[in-house]
């Protein structure tokens, strides 16, 4: 009775062991992918107090992360960035689109307009 137990537990230790190798495996498959993001705002007081907290609820509640948000940034060659810059992760491509294919997205859209321009662009990640 001893030995089916054991043998038992050791099949389930396995089985549950096995799992979270391939998870793992799964999770280094598919590398993130990171939105910077450029914006000029047109008065950047308005547009932190007007857009940035909704934009940020928004991004957050379709799985997007906060790498870089507005910090300070030092130009080491060609062009100096826009005056603010914002990098976030996302889980895929497809991610990101959903998000801007979202009713939440298209509803900041005429708010997002008015207060600044926007360059945007998607990098792959690098698996690890």
């Amino acid at each position: 009775m001893r030995t089916q137990y054991s043998v038992t537990l050791a099949v389930l230790a396995g089985f549950g062991l096995g799992a979270v190798a391939v998870q793992g495996l799964h999770a280094q498959a598919k590398p993130p992918v990171y939105q910077v993001v450029e914006i000029d705002p047109g008065n950047m007081e308005s547009y932190l107090k007007d857009y940035v907290p909704k934009a940020q609820a928004a991004i957050k509640a379709a799985g997007g992360k906060f790498l870089a948000a507005g910090g300070k940034t030092t130009t080491l060659e060609g062009e100096p960035p826009k005056p603010r810059i914002v990098i976030q992760q996302w889980d895929s491509l497809e991610q990101v689109q959903a998000y801007r294919n979202s009713a939440a997205f298209k509803d900041l859209l005429p708010l997002r307009d008015k207060m600044a321009k926007f360059r945007s662009f998607v990098v792959e990640g690098v698996p690890q």
